[in-house]
């Protein structure tokens, strides 16, 4: 929406935010990756100072309901193995389609950057693909943070970009329940350099996290549920 407003001159800039917070039912296995967090990019024309560009995009998307919550239930429901299955499809279609259009092949790309539900899913759907591992591994950060849902494909690129060259390619692709993805071809602009000398780095914030036990947790979800409840 921001890129559009922004072509169209409606808009100089815009501001695009990625923000979840991960719910689960107890003792679940979307538990064990459960997390939250935010990303937040400034969309706006290219200049000389821009970060990186958004080349092309390319969105596949199906009616596919492998993730609900019905009305008054505390916790989502999903499709178990169904909803892996899902993930794989619509991430590879939309790579896929992206890069046939452009004429474009796996090696031409220097990074590669997927939604991130677990550990395995990205790095199976790389393999599919054609990609290696190596160029999936600096934004690869739910081993460290979890499953950031809406936010997870947009902090992985905010990783990339805190240590990608000018001149480099990335390969986007997000997935949402549902079911889509979205598919972005970038390139790395001379003002990536200036720009992420600015702010700290998504690394500096992982770093500095702090760990609690497990009591500490059950006292805030259950805060959050009450909030939640009212």
């Amino acid at each position: 929406m921001c890129m559009a407003l922004v072509a169209s001159g409606m808009i100089k800039y815009g501001l695009a935010i990625g923000a979840d917070v991960a719910q689960s039912a107890p003792g679940d296995d979307l538990e064990y990756a459960a997390a939250s967090g935010a990303a937040a990019l400034i969309i706006g024309p290219l200049n000389s100072s821009s970060a990186a560009s958004i080349e092309a995009t390319v969105s596949y998307v199906t009616d596919t309901p492998d993730f609900w919550r019905r009305a008054e239930q505390p916790y989502p429901k999903h499709g178990g193995p169904f909803t892996g299955l899902s993930y794989f499809h619509h991430v590879t279609s939309a790579a896929e389609h992206l890069m046939s259009e452009l004429g474009l092949k796996p090696n031409d790309f220097d990074h590669v950057i997927f939604h991130q539900p677990n550990g395995k899913f990205p790095l199976r759907a790389a393999s599919q693909l054609g990609f290696t591992k190596e160029q999936v591994s600096k934004g690869l950060l739910v081993p460290y943070i979890g499953n950031t849902y809406s936010a997870s494909s947009l902090l992985g690129l905010a990783a990339v970009l805190d240590e990608a060259a000018p001149g480099q390619q990335i390969l986007l692709v997000s997935y949402g329940s549902g079911a889509g993805s979205d598919a972005m071809y970038i390139i790395v602009q001379d003002g990536v350099e200036e720009k992420r000398d600015a702010a700290p780095k998504v690394w500096d914030y992982i770093r500095r996290k702090r760990y609690i036990n497990y009591a500490c947790y059950a006292k805030w979800r259950r805060m959050i549920i009450g909030l939640e409840a009212k």
